[in-house]
């Protein structure tokens, strides 16, 4: 009976570490966890500003060249309808060869 007694008395102490381990390496991953989650939403946050930025730049530069192009027709109205009779037709051809 001493050689189990002096076997079960080593292995808690064991146990007990492995438990204590197991919940340590639990903590670092729930915290590289959270690290990842934070990084990822940094880089969210920036990409998304960005877009935001881009999508607004794009719309200034459309509404110029909507004015430009407004200020032209308004300027040479018959240059317009002339280009504009021509790619009206140049397309007819090209969709009517499909």
């Amino acid at each position: 009976m001493s050689a189990v007694n002096s076997t079960v008395g080593t292995e808690h102490p064991a146990s007990d570490r492995l438990r204590e381990q197991v919940h340590v390496v639990t903590q670092d991953i729930q915290a590289i966890g959270a690290a990842a989650r934070d990084a990822t939403q940094e880089k969210f946050d920036r990409l998304q500003a960005e877009a935001a930025d881009l999508y607004e730049h794009g719309r200034v530069k459309a509404r110029q060249a909507a004015r430009s192009l407004e200020q032209h027709v308004a300027e040479k109205p018959l240059t317009s309808i002339l280009i504009a009779t021509a790619v009206g037709v140049l397309l007819g051809r090209f969709w009517a060869r499909r």
